[in-house]
């Protein structure tokens, strides 16, 4: 079924939010990756796990079904200096890897590069982020993720970030594409001081549509949550499990949309749902966006991922975010 996020985003005549107000938050409804994020990865290599009689696992196709498995971690913390934002400690682990393409910028940008080639079940990634008062982050990924199929486990993704006093961050990863059969489980947390910002920006994709591929089963979870000065702000479940063509299919989740997308900007109001609405002639999908408690919250919905991007790229203007990373342009 599919609930939560990503479905049937309103249209830009409405400032009514496009999911409910933030309540305490609930005892996860998905499991939660212990490790997880990233950017992309090749199965052919990797050995699925294999069943025998009665159903149970061999266990040594398990163990080395296990042992194939793609882990990495990449750990940031950044401080604002005379000379612009700078790196405290950057720390890399397993196959994800993090390089930073203009370090003069006053918006240190960062680009994440998973060495294995892609995601596939069974695969941990995560980034933790941590800026100091008045530094500035902009953070993307290489090309488009891949979720490749999966017999069994999920694939698990964690993004973690804090901000102190000042500090700006700008998440805007190209999209993550799911295959037929790919199994995603996805955390975000962000902690904010009182006084710091975000633009959080998710692209999903499911399925490579110019090739004619249609993603017939998978499944994805996306948990969001964030706080601010302690407090929770936003929550939000999203689920997708089982017929995902088909559910795409249906009026009120995508109305046989491809492609969805989420921005989410805090501090926001209600003169971001006004420079949306300007730019609604220049959109080719559909767009969102509502404004409540300090959050604007966008949901983009389009046939295919070149045209959400568009629609990315022209929300993102509006909103004032003229500068895209660089690599978005090559």
């Amino acid at each position: 079924m599919g609930e939560g996020r990503g479905g049937g985003s309103g249209g830009l005549g409405t400032d009514l939010p496009l999911s409910s107000p933030p309540t305490p938050d609930p005892s996860p409804a998905e499991p939660h990756c212990s490790e997880g994020s990233a950017t992309q990865q090749s199965d052919r290599s990797r050995q699925q796990p294999t069943s025998v009689g009665g159903g149970e696992k061999n266990p040594a196709a398990h163990a080395t079904f296990a042992a194939n498995r793609a882990h990495g971690r990449v750990s940031l913390a950044l401080a604002a200096t005379p000379r612009g934002t700078r790196r405290r400690t950057t720390r890399e682990e397993g196959s994800l890897r993090i390089r930073f393409p203009d370090a003069c910028a006053d918006t240190q940008e960062a680009v994440l590069i998973n060495t294995a080639g892609g995601i596939a079940g069974g695969d941990h990634f995560a980034v933790d982020l941590a800026l100091d008062a008045g530094a500035r982050l902009a953070v993307t990924t290489a090309a488009a993720e891949k979720i490749y199929r999966s017999l069994g486990p999920d694939a698990c993704v964690d993004v973690t970030a804090t901000l102190a006093d000042g500090a700006e961050l700008i998440w805007l990863p190209q999209e993550t594409i799911l295959f037929d059969r790919g199994r995603l489980t996805r955390t975000v947390s962000v902690a904010l001081a009182p006084s710091a910002a975000v633009l959080f920006a998710e692209i999903i994709v499911f399925g490579r549509t110019a090739m004619g591929e249609t993603v017939h089963q998978g499944r994805f979870c996306d948990r969001w949550r964030v706080q601010r000065n302690g407090r929770l702000v936003f929550a939000e479940n999203f689920r997708f499990v089982g017929p995902i063509a088909e559910r795409l299919g249906e009026p009120a989740i995508a109305g046989g949309r491809h492609a969805i997308g989420t921005v989410l900007m805090s501090p926001g109001d209600d003169a971001a749902v006004a420079a949306a609405r300007a730019a609604a002639g220049q959109f080719r999908g559909e767009v969102g966006i509502s404004a409540w408690g300090g959050i604007a919250l966008a949901r983009l919905a389009a046939p295919d991922g070149a045209t959400l991007r568009h629609d990315l790229v022209v929300l993102l203007s509006a909103l004032g975010r003229r500068t895209l990373p660089r690599i978005w342009l090559n």
